[in-house]
């Protein structure tokens, strides 16, 4: 399951994050800007209660979410995301997974992993950049669902077709949600058109 955001707001600073003229503080800005957007959808069916507060006027029934909520951004490029996400939930608990594509086979290898317990019955949202070739996202998803949790959605700015359908896969009960899902993978596995190596633009290490 998959959801596209396609708000002009998105899609504007889309265009700005893809730009190859765009520095390293700027895309640090635009990957918040755009994190916001999308979490603000993917959070849209997490679980609330109701609840009365007194106004100055008088008593209003309300609703606050009423489950944890577990971050898990993917070293390194996650962790560019994850103010985005912290402004609209500050509240949020955060775990990290870190992991590492070999370049021989393609495929991520885990080097660290730190999840707070409550990802065990909380909304665990996966944060990364980048889903190209889904790898990393199932290693991420595999690791959570080993400790338990059983609620988990995914949140990327950009994907393709070959990364949604081997998350779909191996978890077809994950919801991805995805600011744009571009045209494919070429052949070092790269996201075309996507906007280069997140984590190098992130932290200006390219």
């Amino acid at each position: 399951m998959y959801e596209e955001i396609r708000h002009p707001c998105v899609q504007h600073k889309l265009a700005l994050i893809r730009d190859l003229e765009t520095g390293h503080k700027k895309f640090r800005e635009l990957a918040t800007e755009i994190t916001m957007f999308i979490c603000y959808e993917a959070l849209k069916n997490v679980r609330v209660k109701e609840v009365e507060v007194q106004t100055p006027v008088a008593a209003a029934k309300c609703h606050m979410i009423a489950e944890d909520i577990v971050v898990v951004p993917i070293l390194r490029a996650g962790v560019g995301m994850l103010d985005g996400i912290l402004s609209l939930v500050p509240s949020a608990r955060v775990g990290f997974v870190g992991l590492y594509r070999d370049e021989a086979t393609k495929e991520p290898v885990t080097y660290y992993q730190r999840l707070p317990p409550q990802a065990e019955n909380g909304m665990c949202i996966i944060i990364d950049p980048m889903l190209a070739t889904g790898g990393s996202t199932v290693a991420a998803i595999d690791i959570l669902k080993e400790k338990g949790a059983a609620n988990i959605v995914v949140v990327c700015i950009v994907t393709c077709p070959e990364g949604l359908q081997r998350v779909e896969d191996a978890h077809p009960d994950v919801h991805i949600y995805a600011a744009s899902i571009d045209k494919e993978l070429n052949e070092k596995k790269y996201i075309v058109p996507g906007l280069g190596d997140a984590g190098d633009r992130l932290y200006g290490t390219s």
